[in-house]
């Protein structure tokens, strides 16, 4: 088997060593980076074989699963009551710095990941020798651009890098060490020092070339081909000229569940592509639930709504990771291999109440089953009505498989109907991923926050899309309404012999009632592999709305805040149309369409005293939007180098604050001006949404 013509492609970078009478590879950083475009390897138990593991600074109170402080999290604020470190090195001098061990560990190995919200204080990084660092500087530029503190990354494409191996907060440049690695850092404990560090660890026999910045150089043919491949899979990613396409297209009435295509040959499903209709589209890819078994399993192993199935639900949020697209058209991709040994069986299930139409395609290639294969592996769960909670914090099960394995992603899908309008107050990801591999007592990955484990930080509520790691759907204001994030583990997979259990802590900053969580642990697993699923039912898939008539509190970020509906202090109501949904204030957003550029607004609110004052605005994001100037008492607003907003998003709705500055203004009437200043020539009635302008006393 052989996709892409990966082996070919990389066959001049790869070196061999002869052991026990056989070539064997050597890990270099070649090799590391063709793992991470190589899908194909995913489904084999790991050869040269490795664990994968997690270093971070996690609250080291937590120190028993469901004891005293499992909850914690002083996870790198400062200040901690433990040092969130392996050890301390030196107790911190006059100045306060001290120095502390984040990591020591024998080789073979290699760093896979590196994230960081922010981290201050300095950086050594060691690397086999011991006698002079590999590298020693500034400890954040290490863990964002891991690669750029060498000069031998002008060598490659840069800006193809940076778009692909730097993914939001996190780096996933490979550093190879054969016998051992060690990072210390040094600073103030009261700074920020946020992290988490991936490393595989191979089996002692392997052999491993150590990183060094010459690498970037030599290798660069294959960092080239590889970052070209995660920049764009859909046209990179070739298949083997021996694939066979098999198209499908099905009408599947309201409660019908039916097959839509067989494979009665011993093959591997290289892409599956899938487009659902329906007068409802986003409800019927909640409700039309995918089941893939192979080998004549009872059930099956991939077992999803179709639109979760590809992680960017609900409805379609058009993205391009490296295992999954989804196409503004509705067509979604996936690109995870799926290898048999006698049959597939592809089975469409509508639980729902309209009629759906489905047509897709599979693509299969030729594949000898051995004894090293796996079956690919997609679970989804989701509990509704539960309460967020930032003292009732709990453990979320993604997933528990018992057998071996390797897990490859996650997907979480969100509603978070939450009040407060700002990331700080209505953030829901505030606990930490805990992974237990082979009967683990303590987990291997211990994280920082739930945002960190998905590559961003600080609750961000920014719609991004990278090849290992997305928010394809955020609704806002901040955190609130239906949210996505995504991560594969394709640099970084995560290999058990004998079980895994993937937990994620739910903590939300306030308590949040009728909050739904579902959620996709992605994994390969050998035959007879058990897990906990339990068969979707139409309960679990039902229709999820946001509440009605939602209206902004003032708490957190929004404290001591007064709230102002647009269209009930708007001076003139010309060319103004309401819009419903739930997504907006009241369930009414004011929509206005100007007619020209220049065209303007007036919104007219009260001060009630002469102390300084936060003013927000509060917006919509839509396909028709365009641009605007903001003005406070005819004063203009400069939001940032060019002054103006865009309000314009493609294939997206959103709902976003924006802080317009603080103000002393004296007590009385007062007027926001709105000016349009443009869109995009194909919108032909173009409207700026305004949903609710917020006055924010910040001294109380």
């Amino acid at each position: 088997m052989k996709l892409l013509g990966i082996k070919t492609i990389f066959l001049l970078s790869a070196l061999l060593v002869i052991k026990g009478g056989f070539a064997q590879p050597v890990v270099t950083t070649a090799t590391m980076f063709e793992n991470m475009a190589d899908m194909e390897k995913l489904i084999y138990t790991p050869e040269p074989n490795y664990k994968t593991i997690q270093f971070s600074s996690y609250d080291r109170t937590s120190k028993i699963p469901n004891g005293p402080g499992w909850f914690a999290n002083s996870d790198g604020f400062g200040g901690e009551p433990a040092p969130n470190f392996e050890m301390v090195l030196k107790e911190v001098n006059n100045e306060g710095i001290g120095e502390y061990l984040m990591l020591d560990v024998d080789g073979p190995g290699a760093i896979v990941r590196l994230w960081t919200a922010r981290i201050n204080g300095n950086l050594k990084a060691y690397v086999d020798n011991m006698e002079k660092p590999l590298y020693e500087g500034n400890a954040e530029e290490f863990f964002r651009h891991t690669y750029s503190v060498f000069p031998q990354v002008q060598e490659i494409d840069i800006e193809q890098f940076e778009k692909t191996v730097y993914q939001r907060d996190a780096s996933y440049a490979p550093v190879v060490f054969s016998k051992r690695l060690r990072i210390e850092w040094v600073g103030k404990v009261e700074d920020l020092h946020f992290y988490e560090i991936e490393v595989k660890l191979f089996k002692k026999e392997t052999s491993a070339r150590s990183f060094t910045p010459d690498d970037i150089s030599e290798f660069s043919t294959t960092i080239n081909k590889v970052t070209g491949i995660l920049k764009n899979p859909d046209k990179n990613y070739l298949i083997d000229n021996e694939a066979v396409v098999q198209q499908f297209t099905n009408d599947l009435n309201a409660t019908e569940r039916k097959e839509i295509l067989v494979i009665n040959r011993q093959k591997a499903i290289v892409e599956f592509t899938i487009k659902l209709e329906a007068e409802n589209s986003d409800l019927a890819l909640r409700q039309t639930v995918l089941h893939i078994s192979y080998d004549n399993s009872p059930w099956g192993q991939v077992q999803s709504p179709v639109g979760d199935f590809f992680g960017a639900a609900p409805g379609i949020n058009p993205y391009v990771s490296m295992p999954f697209s989804v196409l503004p058209n509705g067509t979604m991709k996936c690109r995870f291999t799926m290898p048999f040994k006698k049959n597939c069986k592809i089975v469409l299930e509508n639980l729902g109440n309209q009629k759906v139409k489905a047509s897709g395609s599979v693509t299969t290639i030729p594949y000898i089953w051995n004894e090293n294969s796996m079956y690919f592996t997609a679970l989804w769960r989701a509990d509704h009505n539960i309460k967020g909670s930032n003292t009732d914090v709990m453990d979320m099960p993604y997933i528990l498989t018992f057998g071996e394995g390797v897990y490859v992603g996650t997907g979480a899908y969100l509603l978070n109907t939450t009040n407060v309008p700002t990331p700080w107050g209505n953030w829901w990801g505030e606990g930490d991923e805990k992974i237990f591999v082979d009967n683990e007592t303590f987990p291997s990955f211990f994280g920082t926050g739930s945002e960190d484990y998905f590559n961003y930080s600080w609750s961000s509520p920014d719609i991004f899309l990278f090849p290992y790691c997305g928010q394809p759907r955020n609704d806002g204001p901040g955190n609130r309404g239906f949210v996505t994030n995504y991560r594969w583990h394709i640099a970084d997979p995560i290999p058990f012999k004998n079980n895994i259990r993937f937990y994620m802590e739910l903590f939300t900053h306030l308590p949040v009632e009728g909050f739904s969580y579902a959620r996709i642990g992605y994994h390969y697993a050998k035959p007879g592999a058990t897990n906990n699923h339990l068969p979707i039912q139409p309960e679990d898939v039902r229709e999820l709305k946001l509440n009605n008539n939602w209206k902004p509190v003032a708490s957190h970020g929004s404290r001591n805040s007064v709230f102002y509906t647009a269209e009930k202090i708007i001076s003139s109501k010309e060319n103004i149309e309401i819009q419903q949904s739930n997504l907006w204030e009241g369930g009414n957003l004011m929509a206005w369409h100007p007619t020209k550029p220049g065209d303007k607004k007036d919104f007219v609110f009260d001060i009630d005293n002469n102390e300084p004052r936060n003013i927000f605005l509060t917006a919509a994001l839509t396909p028709n939007s365009g641009k605007v100037n903001v003005y406070i008492d005819d004063k203009k607003v400069n939001i940032n180098e060019s002054g103006e907003i865009d309000l314009y998003r493609d294939y997206r709705t959103l709902l976003r604050n924006y802080s317009l500055g603080s103000y002393t203004l004296v007590p009385g009437k007062h007027k926001l001006t709105i000016e349009f200043t443009g869109c995009k020539e194909n919108i032909e009635k173009p409207e700026i949404g305004i949903d609710f302008i917020w006055v924010q006393n910040p001294g109380n």
